[in-house]
């Protein structure tokens, strides 16, 4: 009969751990040991450092000093002695001779004076003149008769010579105005033609039309011929 054997009792089994452990041991101790240093007391003694003795701070006892007065002013000077001096220039008098005439006096009759009248230039508004100025054709009637004939004439000149067809060709839309004002000038001529519209354009041909407006008879003020400011809206529909 053989003998068995207690598998714990082999001491074999766990060979391979025991000399991984102890390589591991070995080499920690041989690292320590390499790397281990001393160092002497005397290069590591840093010294003791004492704020009590920092901390007294002795305090100079001061003394005030006492600051002496100012000096007195100076007494003021004494005042300079002025010496009066005698004018002995003469002073020669102007003498006015008087402008009065005596009857010995010849007097020069005075020629006449021509009074040259500058006519002015001037603007009575259209609705307030006493004479209307008359456009070819409303030679009849009363003023306000002549004024509302001058207003259709020029409405009716205006719509037939503007080219409304302008508008679309500029690539404007919709409702347009054009404010124009001019004057009929005291020859009955159309001057000063100033148009303010949505485009250039409509300004150039609206002052275009105006003035081709025919010669009218001009307005007078008291029995004078003036200039008279006409304001006329020009409104046209843009067809699309």
């Amino acid at each position: 009969m053989e003998p068995k054997k207690n598998p714990k009792a082999n001491v074999g089994r766990n060979s391979s751990l025991y000399f991984a452990i102890g390589l591991a041991l070995m080499l920690f101790l041989t690292n320590f040991a390499i790397n281990y240093k001393t160092y002497d007391k005397a290069d590591i003694d840093i010294g003791q450092l004492h704020m009590d003795e920092e901390l007294e701070e002795e305090i100079p006892i001061t003394e005030q000093i006492q600051t002496p007065p100012p000096p007195p002013p100076p007494p003021p000077a004494a005042p300079e002695v002025i010496e009066i001096v005698e004018d002995e220039v003469e002073i020669e008098e102007t003498v006015i001779e008087s402008s009065e005439v005596d009857q010995e006096t010849e007097i020069v009759e005075v020629e006449e004076v021509e009074v040259v009248e500058v006519e002015e230039d001037i603007d009575v508004p259209f609705s307030v003149i006493e004479n209307v100025p008359v456009f070819p054709g409303c030679e009849k009637g009363s003023n306000n008769q002549k004024r509302a004939c001058m207003s259709k004439k020029i409405s009716a000149f205006v719509n037939k010579k503007f080219n409304t067809e302008l508008a679309s060709d500029l690539g404007l839309s919709g409702r347009q105005r054009i404010n124009v004002i001019f004057k009929i000038d005291k020859t009955g001529n159309i001057t000063g033609i100033r148009a303010r519209a949505p485009h250039p354009g409509l300004e150039k041909e609206a002052a275009r039309v105006i003035g081709l407006l025919p010669k009218m008879k001009p307005g007078k003020q008291r029995g004078k011929p003036v200039n008279v400011p006409y304001s006329l809206p020009i409104i046209f529909q843009v067809q699309d």
